[in-house]
């Protein structure tokens, strides 16, 4: 069987590699979409479709470094066709990195938060302000945040300049701040469930992300 592989969102560049390299899982390649798709999820199927089908056509081991992401069950769908191959768990990546029971207190605890991951932190402007418009139309903050009280980061690291940037993105927003670490263990869980059983080879590097656009 031919390497491991793994599709991800490149969002999760930095954790994805970090998880990796933690758990010894070296002989994977990891092919990374770009990260702007969280902005247009109903893409991210039709980006999917091929190199599932490019992988599962060499016999390829297979795993989708996606939650669901806004495809509105359509990720699941696309999955059934490929039998064997899993996604991470949950609705969306912020469900993913904080486990879902305790994301589901956070949303219960204020139902109007606007989360940011440690990507979403350093790339805000590019992927929320740029992103939805806000630079060149400043008057629609309210129209798109009116009903949120407060910005929640979930961090996967301790680097206090992604919390200077998280900061200084509520006070954008006009909302309340508040961190949540969470670090990177239910992405490890999740991956190592499935990718346990991959052939490793630790003499070999991990080659190099592919199709790695603005992940850092």
């Amino acid at each position: 069987m031919s390497t491991p592989l793994i599709v991800a969102c490149g969002a999760l560049a930095r954790e994805l590699r970090q998880v990796l390299a933690a758990d010894g899982l070296n002989n994977v390649e990891v092919v990374y979409l770009p990260a702007n798709l969280h902005n247009t999820p109903d893409r991210i199927v039709p980006a999917l479709r091929p190199l599932l089908r490019e992988a599962t056509d060499a016999d390829r081991a297979i795993f989708v470094a996606y939650a669901d992401c806004g495809t509105g069950g359509l990720l699941d769908a696309l999955l059934a066709d490929f039998p064997g191959v899993h996604r991470l768990p949950g609705s969306h990546c912020y469900e993913m990195f904080a486990g879902a029971d305790d994301f589901a207190a956070l949303h219960d605890a204020e139902p109007g938060t606007f989360y940011l991951t440690d990507f979403l932190a350093k790339h805000f402007d590019a992927l929320v302000w740029q992103g939805l418009g806000l630079d060149r139309h400043p008057q629609l903050r309210d129209t798109y945040f009116g009903n949120y009280s407060r910005l929640v980061l979930l961090a996967q690291s301790d680097d206090p300049a992604v919390a200077r940037l998280a900061l200084q993105a509520s006070q954008r927003l006009g909302l309340s701040f508040h961190v949540v670490h969470t670090g990177v263990q239910h992405l490890s869980s999740a991956i190592a469930a499935t990718m346990v059983a991959a052939p490793r080879s630790p003499q070999r590097p991990m080659p190099a992300p592919r199709h790695l656009i603005g992940a850092q």
